[in-house]
Parts: structure tokens; sequence; C-alpha cells
């Protein structure tokens, strides 16, 4: 077994492994071919798995392998429901599909919409769901998570509002070399430092929009495919400190990552990643 680097979850008292098995990439596939997968976890002494509702069947396939390793596994789901009574029915269905009696993490899915984050945070809303259930010992932590260039300002507003555990948002090379999205997130990541916040980061390894090429992989995104490219670009957000790094969710890319996140020792320059960038013609997922 390898062993992942490890390091507190915020105030959750987990020592977490720095890489969380992401598991959009189980959910469009057989149960056998996700037990293959979910069995890399333990060789890669990953001891976190992130899922959702959204994400086709992956809670059902977390759920058929999760009982004999549920004590291993920090686990959470989330709800992209905004009203307390959407988000109560559809957190129950992730408990039977899981196959567990709570979850350690319930997050409210992408709420960087300013519309929906009133509702879900407002009276009657997702949140007071999610306050509930952590009060029931259903849930043991909440958190919010967040796509798009101003998840780290919306967060940060948030988070000001109300004492969430965790947040989730994009992070790689390329984002962080827009001025106004490099700010927002270093103001969100002091926050969260100051006040033991879990960050949890996705996208390390994406190309760029597909913009009209065939789509050969699962991602909305064209990721990085080949082991010198993921492993700069897996190995720059790790060298960023404090935050944690959600895996792909390509099923292609995936043992690429997972065996470039167990190799980690210290990240690349930035010169290497510039030259990067110009060799795989990358370009920013989000404008500014």
């Amino acid at each position: 077994m390898t062993s992942m680097e490890k390091q507190p979850f915020g105030n959750t008292g987990h020592s977490s492994s720095r890489v969380i098995f992401g598991s959009f990439s189980v959910g469009h596939t057989s149960q056998k071919t996700a037990d293959g997968v979910l069995d890399q976890l333990l060789k890669y002494d990953i001891n976190h798995i992130d899922t959702a509702p959204a994400y086709g069947d992956a809670e059902l396939r977390v759920g058929n392998w999760m009982p004999q390793h549920r004590d291993h596994f920090f686990l959470a789901t989330k709800t992209n429901e905004r009203t307390y009574q959407g988000a109560r029915e559809q957190f129950y269905r992730s408990l039977d599909r899981l196959k567990v009696s709570h979850v350690d993490l319930l997050q409210m899915h992408n709420l960087t919409d300013v519309v929906y984050r009133e509702y879900a945070m407002g009276s009657g809303g997702a949140l007071d769901f999610l306050i509930e259930a952590r009060e029931a010992g259903l849930a043991r932590f909440i958190g919010i998570t967040g796509h798009g260039i101003l998840a780290p300002k919306m967060h940060l507003q948030s988070l000001q509002r109300f004492a969430f555990d965790t947040v989730l948002l994009p992070c790689n090379y390329l984002l962080m070399q827009l001025p106004h999205y490099r700010s927002d997130f270093n103001h969100l990541i002091s926050y969260c430092l100051e006040h033991n916040i879990a960050v949890q980061t996705i996208k390390s390894t994406a190309r760029g929009l597909w913009n009209n090429k065939p789509q050969s992989h699962t991602t909305w995104y064209e990721p990085l495919s080949d082991e010198k490219s993921i492993k700069k670009s897996v190995h720059w957000v790790m060298g960023q400190p404090g935050i944690f790094l959600i895996t792909t969710g390509d099923m292609q890319v995936l043992p690429k990552f997972l065996a470039s996140a167990a190799d980690f020792t210290e990240p690349p320059t930035d010169d290497q990643m510039e030259a990067l960038v110009q060799e795989k013609g990358m370009q920013p997922l989000f404008d500014q």
C-alpha cells in the first residue's frame, strides 16, 4: 500500500488524505468496474470519498462497495435542492443509496448563483435541513461547493453569513494566473485557515474547453491525458499549502492521477508550468 500524504480536514478531527476520491468517475459504469476503481483507494491509502446524487449512479456504486470499508472512510455527499423539503427527501434517498445511517459531510451543491443561494439559505431553505441533519447526527458536518469564476468570492460571502465546515471550488495553475480569481481565492483561503475550514479543490488537470473537438473523455472540459502533464498539474496544486485535491471525473485519466499524487514531493516551478501551458495549448476554463 502506498501511503498518501495526510493532513487535518479543517475542524472535523479527521486526518484526511490530501487526495480525495471524486466518485463522478464511477457514476456511469458497472458495479464490477466501479469495485475495481474503488479498490484502488485502499492501495493508495485514500480515506475520503466525495459523491453526490447528481453523479449518475455514483452513490449506488459507492454504497454497494462501502459496507466492509465504512469505518475507513470519511464520506461526503451533496444536495442540489434549494428547499428544506427537497433537500430532506433527496438526502434520505442518498442514505439509502449509500447504504449508511449517516454521512460525515453534507454539502450544498454549487452555491454560486445569487438567487439560488437566497432560497437555499433563507427560511425554509435547504440550509435549514442541513442544520437539522447535523443536529440529528445524520451528517456530522456541513459545507458548500461551487464552480465557475465567482466561486471563491461567493463562498467567502456565504461563510460570512453562516459557519460552514468546508468549501469546495476549482483550482489549477491557469485559473490562478487570472488576477481576480487569484485574489478572491487567496482571500478565501486566508479566511478558511483562520477559521479552520477545510478547502477542497477540483479541476486540477483541466486542459481547456473542448471547443468543438470530438469529446473523448467523460468530463465536460478537456483534461490533460499524458502522465507527464498530469503529474505537473497535480503536483502544482498539491504544492499549495493547506488545501485538498479531489480526483478527476474521467476513468482514463484517473489511474495516472492517483499515481502522480502518490509520487508528490515538491511542486513544479512556474517556468515549468508555463512551458506546459504552451506545449499543450492550455486555456482557462472560465473567463475573467
